[in-house]
């Protein structure tokens, strides 16, 4: 087992692209690349060798740069089973319960559809961090663009069960604009009024927010919450039926 070095790029207008080297054999991964430019970018810059390309599921701005990055470095691409192809250069693909090595460093992979039918998430435990996508966002979860509201629940569900250290880094800087949302579901909640207030600070001195804390996730992330009295309560619902819970907030992020 070995850890991992994460590298954070910031590409598109809200992307984030993560490179990963594990200490043990020194092979490099870059999950979901939107585009090669800024990898390569950061590859020259770290003075690391590209071997892997780990994708979550198929939107080009999670595999845009995927041919052009194994073209130039021959590298290997992994992506959901599922959605096999439906991914650029794919060469292997893993589901739920899988496990991928990017060398000595090991993941447990979950199968998280619901923003697409194939999406995928990897966990790396000795890392502490969590690679997922578009399923969940610091204080929000992607679209159910693909599946439905019964599909996210149950992944962001498998992704809740995760040790509360556990790092999110996620692939969109979406916080402030979930954090003005989220407020709106759950106001009297402080540890959400707390992490909102951090959140604009950050943003207002041109800081990043991801990647975000689970355990922080769970305490104030309406998508995580479905099944708690007061978010049932906020949109007339019972929190007995959280599928239905679910599936009224997202509802009314989409409309926000």
């Amino acid at each position: 087992m070995s850890t991992l070095e994460i590298e954070q790029i910031p590409t598109r207008t809200d992307n984030y692209v993560y490179l990963l080297k594990e200490s043990g054999q020194g092979r490099v991964g870059v999950v979901d690349p939107s585009d090669a430019a800024p990898v390569i970018e950061a590859l020259d810059r770290l003075g690391w060798q590209l071997t892997d390309i780990i994708n979550t599921h198929h939107h080009n701005d999670h595999t845009g740069g995927n041919l052009e990055l194994k073209e130039k470095y021959g590298c290997m691409v992994t992506g959901p089973l599922a959605d096999h192809d439906r991914i650029a250069g794919i060469d292997a693909d893993v589901g739920d319960g899988d496990i991928f090595m990017l060398g000595d460093a090991e993941a447990k992979v979950f199968d998280t559809p619901g923003h697409t039918r194939g999406h995928i998430a990897y966990w790396f435990p000795e890392s502490k961090a969590l690679f997922c996508g578009d399923t969940l966002f610091a204080l929000g979860c992607g679209r159910t663009f693909e599946g439905t509201a019964e599909q996210m629940w149950t992944s962001l569900g498998k992704l809740r069960t995760l040790p509360d250290d556990t790092s999110v880094y996620c692939a969109h800087e979406y916080t402030q604009a979930n954090a003005k949302f989220a407020v709106t579901i759950e106001s009297g909640n402080q540890a959400l009024l707390d992490y909102a207030e951090k959140i604009n600070a950050l943003r207002a001195a041109g800081q990043r927010t991801v990647p975000s804390n689970l355990g922080l996730e769970k305490s104030t992330n309406p998508f995580l919450r479905a099944d708690v009295a007061a978010v049932g309560a906020a949109v007339g619902l019972s929190a007995d039926d959280p599928v239905s819970v679910f599936a009224e907030v997202r509802l009314r992020k989409d409309n926000f």
